[in-house]
């Protein structure tokens, strides 16, 4: 089973598909199974509402892809665990586990590869998004997006009694943020993961909030993490490279680049995390 994709990869995902598929017309939709069209009857069904129309710009709405089509309606996909997008030539041999092949009058194609068979893809109204997934609504801080100061994001904080791990994963309160990137910003904002929000001075604050952005728009830059657990490639099959400068996931034994002492790591809620002696 591999982990959930985080802001950084959908990010990477985004940015690609915005340059090769917005403009586009959808000449043919395949899909391999109902496996990620859970919302409708048959395959005919949903590719009757795409086939013959334009996409639009991709945006990201907290961690779904969204396009609008030329007929007013949005074209929806919520990436799930180890579901890859690649950019194909209609030639190009089929990789196992595409769940779909979107194929444009012109341009080649695009692939949603989902061996695990978690993503979802549905055309709905323009203004039925909240509606259809609500938790578009209630989403946190965008470390990506729009720049939240750190005195409001201190307030949040400071507002809750919680581990720090569990709020920066509170989809809520930050978007995006899982397993991997929750450890090395709490590394680099010198932070344990069980600290509890409310006990963080002002200063500490302000680190945590610094770490955040620094940390999802590094990822961001090298283009997400690539993870035995969570192999991640962009839409051109380039790996993700930001797994070669990580600083405490994955690295236990290692030496920290902070004291020089082994990176350790301890079960949390069920699933190991990592961190170094400094963290207080």
């Amino acid at each position: 089973m591999t982990i959930e994709p985080e802001l950084p990869e959908v990010e990477t995902i985004r940015y690609a598909l915005d340059r090769e598929a917005s403009g586009r017309k959808v000449k043919t939709v395949e899909a391999t199974s109902m496996s990620t069209l859970g919302r409708y009857r048959n395959r005919k069904q949903f590719a009757g509402r795409l086939e013959g129309h334009k996409l639009g710009q991709v945006r990201r709405m907290g961690l779904l892809l969204v396009s609008e089509l030329d007929h007013g309606g949005l074209l929806v996909l919520k990436l799930g665990p180890g579901a890859q997008i690649r950019r194909n030539a209609a030639r190009d041999a089929v990789e196992a586990g595409t769940e779909m092949t979107i194929t444009f009058t012109v341009g080649g194609q695009v692939r949603l590869v989902d061996p695990e068979g978690g993503s979802e893809v549905c055309v709905i109204e323009g203004d039925d998004l909240v509606a259809e997934f609500p938790q578009v609504a209630a989403v946190g801080m965008d470390p990506a997006g729009e720049m939240i100061p750190w005195t409001t994001f201190g307030g949040w904080v400071l507002a809750r009694q919680m581990p720090l791990k569990d709020l920066l994963c509170d989809e809520s309160i930050v978007i995006g943020v899982g397993a991997v990137y929750s450890d090395e910003i709490l590394f680099h904002a010198g932070l344990r993961h069980d600290r509890m929000s409310d006990t963080l001075s002002h200063q500490e604050v302000r680190r945590l909030h610094g770490a955040l952005i620094q940390v999802v728009n590094e990822a961001i830059k090298y283009r997400g993490t690539d993870l035995e657990e969570r192999p991640f490639q962009d839409v051109y099959g380039e790996r993700g490279v930001y797994g070669d400068h990580l600083a405490v996931y994955g690295r236990v034994g290692a030496l920290s680049e902070r004291n020089r002492m082994p990176i350790q790591r301890i079960k949390y809620k069920g699933s190991w995390t990592y961190y170094c002696d400094t963290q207080v």
